[in-house]
Formats: structure tokens, C-alpha cells, sequence
């Protein structure tokens, strides 16, 4: 099975396009679990929260894992991974958990969508970063550059990033997945 994770700063089209890409391959996807978690918090979350969401997320995406090993599709679609979670700690922080820093360096994927924050801001009371998301694209971008992690840009408006997305995912079918030398370059 192929995993491939849609990743990137906050309100840069994630969501939409897992949605888009689940669906346009007819398989489950792996929603972000840090909206649910803070939607239940009836208080201000901690740094101590993050390593919660960060085993809700992995719980989410072993049970979407076990569904589709009952009907064989060979593609999950992740909305984030702990990457993203990773970065949060060390943006709010100044740290992460090391336990999450294991997860983003030894936890297979097969390839990043590395969403760029080029489609306006709208505003919800869980994002934190409406003025900084391009200098948070490029913490994203070195952070998989970093790990060695195989990754494709994904811009423009909505059809455009599926697009994109289903080019990367088909370049990926043909490709041998060993450790990436390079990223594959932006889409």
C-alpha cells in the first residue's frame, strides 16, 4: 500500500485536496485529528497535547489502514502526518517531542504533497499563523528536504492542486520507491 501525505502551513488547501484526491480514487482517508481533539478541549491546549494528537492521528490512520486491507485499494490518503505536528512544537514551543521527531524519521510514507499557502487566508479560531504561512511553507519544505523525504509542490487554485496531486501519485506508480535522492520537484 501507498501512503501519500498532504502536507503543508495552515489554510493552504490540505483538507481539500485529500478530500478531492480520496475521492477521485475512491479510498478512505486519514482526516487531521488535531481538529477534533482541540473541538473537545474545554480548555486552552499545551505542549503536552501535542504528543495526544499526535497518537490520535496514527490511531486514525492504522484503523483507515486495516479498512483498506479488507477491500485491497492500494493508496491512502493522509491529511497531514506528524510532521506537521513536529513543526508545531517547534514553532510554538521550541522543541518537540522526541517521540514525534522518531515517529517523522523512521514512519514510512511513500510521498509529501507539499501544499503552498497561495490561495487566500479564511479565518478559524483553531489557526494561529494568517501572516507567516510563507516563511512556515519553507520550514515544511526543509524539514522534508532535511529527512530525506520524496515531496511535490502543489499550487494554484483547487482543480489546479488536484491536478498536481494525481500527476505526483501517477510519477510515483512509475517510480521506484527506494529513499528519494532529490524531491521530485515541484508539480
Amino acid at each position: 500500500m501507498r501512503k501519500i501525505v498532504i502536507t503543508g502551513p495552515e489554510c493552504s488547501g490540505k483538507s481539500t485536496l485529500s478530500q478531492a484526491l480520496a475521492e477521485h480514487f475512491g479510498v478512505p482517508w486519514v482526516p487531521e485529528m488535531a481538529r477534533p481533539y482541540l473541538d473537545d478541549l474545554d480548555r486552552p491546549y499545551g505542549e503536552a497535547d501535542l504528543r495526544s494528537i499526535a497518537h490520535l492521528q496514527l490511531r486514525t490512520e492504522e484503523e483507515r489502514v486495516l479498512e483498506l486491507e479488507q477491500g485491497a485499494p492500494d493508496l491512502l490518503i493522509c491529511d497531514t502526518d506528524l510532521i506537521t505536528i513536529r513543526i508545531w512544537g517547534e514553532e510554538k514551543y521550541g522543541r518537540s517531542d522526541p517521540w514525534i521527531v522518531r515517529q517523522t524519521e523512521d514512519r514510512p510514507y511513500d510521498l509529501w504533497l507539499l501544499c503552498m499557502p497561495d490561495i487566500p487566508w479564511v479565518y478559524d479560531p483553531q489557526r494561529e499563523n494568517p501572516h507567516d504561512r510563507d516563511r512556515l511553507f519553507e520550514v515544511y519544505r526543509k524539514t522534508l528536504e532535511r529527512l530525506g523525504k520524496r515531496y511535490a509542490v502543489i499550487s494554484g487554485e483547487a482543480e489546479e492542486r488536484l491536478r498536481q496531486g494525481l500527476k505526483a501519485i501517477a510519477e510515483l506508480r512509475l517510480t521506484h520507491l527506494g529513499p528519494p535522492e532529490r524531491p521530485m520537484g515541484d508539480h
